[in-house]
């Protein structure tokens, strides 16, 4: 492989292998809805509220693709890096349309495995201004890891694990089977609902093991360790870091979103403002923004925490300034 084509000179054939959603998502904007606090519950504090069998106004409306595995094998291919993205669809036009825009962004998508007589996975997003998903897994529910993806996952650096469903554990078990393989990865609600005490096998085997806070606090409360903490313990971001490193990952980050970034080594705290960005148009994948740019970030610039952290807060800036989770991403020429 060739400096150009290839950031790694490990002779691995893929420099990141993402694994995890692909969807089609069908973004919605309304005003209609009141946001709520609810400080008396920990693990819902902000509510949002639509009139009871009212008929509710759409502003405005786009189709564009998203999925976790998906947009992260898009900005990691954008980056200048090898990628290919193991994902699920279904046997109709949706994934067909899911498979061209990989392929239109350069990401290799042999590994995209078609489910006969089920549909591709799509997702409704509703912003009033900020975002709630409602999501169908459908084919990426069935996503599997046979031998001809354990051979893929040898021959690669990173592996980037995006949420999962379906048999979710098997895959990971498969995952982390791999020696020498780097794991990236950001658990979905599927795995963070299981719990601390099933997640933490997986956890301590993780290079790079990415939450937002409120994940974290879902997460850090289900150990009965922790389950009685006050408040303010809880919403110390510093505090949620020191508990989940503690699970033996070798980097723990924690997005916050309009106040930034953490992440901990064991060694250090960071931190990352966010950047002030020009416009506000859509905040949908900026958290597959941020930690694939993280990821990508430790390879560029030599495992510099620092600079990773940068890099996933320029990029999340730049993406929420576009429609969709996978437009405004920055490519290798804008670094």
């Amino acid at each position: 492989m060739t400096k150009k084509n290839n950031k790694i000179s490990n002779g691995a054939r893929y420099d990141m292998i993402t694994i995890g959603g692909a969807t089609e998502d069908i973004t919605f904007y309304t005003h209609e809805g009141i946001l709520m606090d609810n400080k008396k519950d920990i693990l819902r504090q902000k509510l949002l509220a639509f009139e009871y069998g009212a008929k509710m106004k759409i502003d405005k409306s786009y189709s564009t693709f998203g999925g976790g595995a998906a947009n992260a094998a898009v900005n990691f291919a954008g980056l200048g890096f090898r990628v290919a993205s193991l994902i699920a669809i279904g046997d109709d036009e949706r994934g067909k349309r899911v498979l061209a825009n990989l392929k239109k962004h350069r990401v290799d998508t042999k590994l995209a495995q078609k489910i006969k007589g089920v549909e591709t996975g799509f997702s409704f997003i509703l912003i009033n201004p900020e975002k709630i998903v409602f999501s169908n897994r459908a084919a990426n529910s069935e996503l599997g890891i046979r031998n001809k993806e354990l051979e893929s996952l040898k021959n690669a650096k990173w592996v980037f694990v995006a949420s999962l469903s379906g048999k979710w554990e098997e895959v990971l078990n498969k995952v982390f089977s791999v020696r020498g393989l780097k794991v990236a990865w950001n658990p979905g609600h599927v795995q963070l609902n299981t719990g601390a005490k099933r997640l933490k096998k997986f956890i301590a085997k993780t290079a790079i093991f990415f939450v937002n806070k409120d994940e974290a606090i879902e997460l850090v409360v289900s150990d009965p360790k922790y389950k009685k903490k006050n408040y303010g313990f809880l919403n110390n971001p510093k505090e949620l870091l020191k508990i989940i490193k503690s699970w033996g990952p070798e980097t723990v980050v924690l997005t916050r979103g309009k106040d930034g970034a953490d992440a901990y080594d064991g060694k250090r705290f960071y931190h990352h403002n966010i950047i002030r960005e020009k416009k506000r148009i859509d905040t949908t994948g900026v958290g597959d923004a941020f930690n694939s740019s993280f990821m990508a970030g430790l390879e560029l610039y030599k495992g510099d925490i620092g600079k990773a952290m940068h890099l996933g807060i320029r990029n999340t800036a730049s993406v929420i300034a576009e429609q969709g989770a996978q437009n405004g991403l920055l490519t290798k020429k804008d670094l």
